[in-house]
């Protein structure tokens, strides 16, 4: 596709970019370096794009200590060399435990392998899942209709404690793995920027001239980053996971009309290999929050792991979409999010019984905005705030037990009780309610509703 003005975002200057050679601009393009080389810059009197570039790069000249989100996997490695060689920096590396199933301790060894002295490992999953996770899902917040956000909620926590560890530290700069293309670099900036306004941010896969995963690799071997024979060549497709959900997108899944292969799916099983037999649970809530599974009070953290468990063994909580990107593209992801979708179906039902209409209706008119506020990287912001302020409103007397049949891919709620419950079984029986509900009551209300619609009619006919 041709863009007759790119606009590209390097901190916070939007550059109008044009090619020299006056051949075609196109997005694939701005990603290679040699398009720099060629491009004019039309800004403060016509700078060049490669002086631009450079000025970027003099920038960071500044920064002598930066905190880096550190997963301790290939492409953080040749950061955290990058940020000291060519930055002269001094790095210190933050590796969260986000329920992401992974080992954090070989992440530890190789930072002090490449010569780290200050390595910060920190399980989060706790604080994740009570002040992030759930919360949001007192808003039932799914953007575009389907996606349960994992992604997208743990990257404002990350960024929190970046920013907590800089101060710590007297770090001026903070570090992510994220590219230019996605929307996590938005999230972890918008965030951060939020938490310190004067944080100097690097995002390096912006601003190093790296052209391809061989110069990667070459890079990383000179600095004697170890590689595994695995990862010399292409990975058939890019993983993001944590305690909620776990993501995949890119190579093999960028056809949006080709099945994703069943080796993409790691957190469940398929529907079809589900049990025949179907797994009954109830799920207890308090004000708006899962507490307890089968009359057992867990942490938050630990229950959602048990859901994740539940969820796993009968194939729930697989999605495969197309979502509307914040920076303008879209992409192709499948998610596996098998907790969070029990979760949903559960919180909903007791909803069903204990909120009012006028208050539920009005929760599923803020939803979508809320959704998209944490889809775009606004957690932190005031409007997003305001919104959690009225949710949390809403769940004063959302409290209650829910039973769930989970089976082959399926959530179906089955039963849904609360001392606060709503429902009034005198008043919607269909035999004798004792005169608790006078039916010719209704015809007056009626008749004042359709007073404009009888108006129009008699003025139209």
């Amino acid at each position: 596709m041709a863009i007759p003005q790119a606009q590209v975002f390097a901190d916070t200057e939007a550059y109008a970019l044009s090619p020299a050679d006056s051949s075609e601009c196109r997005w694939y393009r701005l990603y290679r370096f040699e398009f720099w080389l060629k491009c004019r810059r039309f800004f403060h009197g016509g700078t060049s794009a490669l002086e631009a570039r450079t000025d970027i790069m003099a920038s960071h000249k500044d920064v002598k200590k930066v905190v880096l989100a550190y997963s301790g996997g290939l492409d953080t490695s040749i950061i955290l060399k990058w940020l000291e060689t060519e930055l002269g920096a001094e790095v210190v590396t933050f590796t969260a435990d986000l329920g992401q199933g992974e080992e954090l301790e070989p992440a530890r060894k190789k930072a002090e392998m490449l010569g780290i002295k200050e390595i910060y490992i920190e399980d989060v999953r706790e604080e994740f899942v009570r002040d992030f996770v759930f919360p949001m899902f007192r808003a039932n917040a799914v953007y575009e209709g389907v996606y349960l956000l994992g992604t997208s909620i743990a990257r404002p926590l990350i960024s929190k404690h970046l920013i907590d560890i800089a101060k710590k530290t007297g770090a001026d700069a903070i570090a992510h793995g994220a590219t230019g293309k996605g929307n996590d670099q938005v999230r972890f900036e918008l965030s951060a920027y939020a938490l310190n306004p004067d944080i100097k941010i690097i995002a390096p896969w912006r601003d190093w001239s790296f052209k391809s995963r061989t110069e990667l690799l070459e890079f990383a071997e000179k600095h004697q980053i170890p590689v595994a024979k695995d990862k010399k060549g292409e990975a058939p497709f890019s993983v993001d996971a944590n305690l909620l959900h776990s993501s995949s997108e890119g190579k093999v899944l960028e056809d949006p009309a080709q099945e994703a292969p069943e080796y993409v799916h790691m957190r469940t099983i398929s529907p079809e290999a589900a049990p025949d037999q179907a797994t009954v649970i109830k799920i207890g809530f308090e004000r708006g929050d899962a507490v307890s599974i089968d009359g057992v009070r867990l942490s938050p953290a630990t229950l959602l792991a048990k859901l994740n468990d539940y969820g796993r063994d009968n194939g729930i909580g697989r999605l495969d979409l197309v979502e509307n990107r914040f920076v303008g593209m879209k992409s192709r992801g499948v998610y596996e999010t098998p907790g969070g979708t029990i979760l949903l179906a559960a919180h909903r039902a007791i909803e069903s019984i204990t909120l009012d209409r006028g208050a539920a209706h009005l929760k599923d008119e803020l939803m979508p905005r809320y959704a998209e506020l944490i889809y775009y990287g606004f957690w932190f912001s005031p409007e997003r705030e305001m919104l959690q302020a009225a949710i949390d409103k809403s769940q004063e007397h959302v409290e209650g037990e829910v039973t769930l049949k989970l089976y082959k891919g399926n959530v179906m709620v089955i039963g849904r009780e609360s001392p606060k419950s709503l429902y009034s079984d005198k008043l919607v029986t269909f035999e004798d309610d004792q005169g608790a509900y006078d039916q010719k009551d209704a015809a007056g209300f009626i008749k004042l509703n359709a007073l404009r619609l009888r108006t129009l009619a008699a003025r139209n006919r």
